[in-house]
């Protein structure tokens, strides 16, 4: 989960991590009111920076300066609203202004390839960060880290020295940022923590000015305070219904709803589906929805029910491999599942295959439920069901969606 950066700034807070005074705002009038608090308080600079969770915004016009809290209010009323690379505005953040003297750049993450953590820093930091690692990928150092290390004093200082910090003070204060921000790596369960620009004000102080944070979705059972982190209002509503089930869905952009046990095979039946689609007006996967190991009755009605709720959606395939959970307790779960729903809203078509295949297949049969097809072959089963999703949406075949 990508956190906005005001989300950032609190966990940085949390950690100990130097930070801007701030508020976040909705509204014109809610810029204007935050600005003046703190203007109130002593500052006399503020930043309207619009929150959306990707970069550029600085090129984009989404950071404005203002001396006064009526120049925040129509800064603001210029941001909200924005788009910005996809990303539409719907917050801004009003922060204390500083006198820069030097901007720098750091940032952590997961380096999956080299199984180890990935520490980048440089005494060059700002918006064109991307366009230093390109054209002068000397000024970026990047330091291994060793997980049952971490960053420890010695790595911090390590690191502060390979990108051309000079020791004394300001290395050593710049070493101690590093290690509050590995706190909040680890404490957190992050997957990132950059900051750009990591700065050095005019009085001396560092201050992570900016930041960016994604966080392990797969540790949310360890925070439960993350959740109040997610941003409902950009979550898409089935996203979020499936997430409340326990089950792996994301929503892609096409006619045929796919179902199956097992990231593997879902991957596999979304690349089945759009080939098959090739022949049958261009129909594409509608999603991906991981039932898991245990496909209960329960488990199968949520997930046709959030399958079925998507409005692009013309046709269902449910892709089983029997392992654990046999195929005649899926079967017998598919059966309960329209029963509960209170029959099928459209069609689907199953394709059973593994242990007790043969018997599942029979318990559909014979429930001669009005909508359900069985094909026995994957390629068989996408065949089918993107010919009954072209012809639901009326395409000519051939045509691209």
């Amino acid at each position: 989960m990508d956190l906005y950066e005001y989300q950032a700034r609190n966990l940085f807070r949390r950690h100990g991590v130097p930070v801007l005074d701030g508020a976040v705002a909705t509204t014109p009038e809610e810029a204007r009111s935050a600005a003046q608090s703190l203007l109130d308080a002593g500052s006399e600079l503020v930043v309207v920076k619009a929150q959306v969770k990707t970069g550029g915004r600085g090129k984009a016009g989404g950071v404005k300066l203002a001396r006064t809290a009526e120049e925040a209010e129509a800064r603001a009323r210029d941001i909200l609203g924005m788009d910005i690379k996809g990303h539409t505005v719907r917050a801004v953040l009003i922060s204390d202004g500083v006198d820069l003297d030097a901007e720098y750049y750091f940032s952590i993450l997961l380096d999956r390839a080299e199984r180890q953590y990935l520490a980048m820093c440089s005494r060059e930091g700002g918006m064109d960060i991307e366009t230093l690692a390109v054209e002068r990928p000397e000024a970026l150092a990047r330091i291994g880290i060793d997980p049952l290390e971490g960053i420890t004093p010695a790595v911090a200082h390590r690191i502060v020295e390979a990108a051309g910090f000079e020791a004394g003070p300001l290395a050593d204060e710049v070493a101690a940022v590093i290690e509050r921000l590995w706190e909040v790596f680890t404490a957190e369960d992050a997957t990132l923590v950059e900051v750009n620009p990591l700065v050095k004000a005019a009085d001396g102080r560092i201050i992570a000015l900016d930041g960016k944070v994604t966080l392990d979705d797969n540790s949310r059972f360890r925070h439960p305070a993350h959740a109040e982190l997610v941003d409902n209002a950009a979550t898409d509503p089935l996203e979020a219904r499936a997430r409340e089930a326990g089950l792996n869905y994301v929503r892609l952009e096409g006619q045929v709803g796919v179902l199956g046990n097992g990231a593997g095979l879902v991957m596999s039946t979304l690349d089945v589906v759009a080939g098959a689609g090739e022949r049958h007006g261009g129909m594409k996967p509608a999603n991906f929805l991981d039932l898991g190991g245990g496909s209960s009755a329960e488990v199968m009605a949520t997930g046709l029910e959030v399958v079925a709720s998507d409005p692009q959606v013309r046709a269902i395939l449910v892709n089983v491999f029997g392992g654990i959970t046999s195929c005649d307790t899926v079967a017998q779960g598919i059966v309960t599942a329209v029963e509960s729903l209170g029959g099928l809203p459209k069609p689907v078509v199953v394709r059973l295959d593994g242990n007790n295949a043969d018997t599942g297949r029979a318990i559909l049969a014979d429930a001669a439920i009005e909508g359900v097809t069985v094909v026995d072959t994957m390629d068989g089963a996408a065949d089918v069901v993107t010919a009954i999703a072209e012809k639901i949406s009326g395409r000519p075949a051939g045509k691209e969606a």
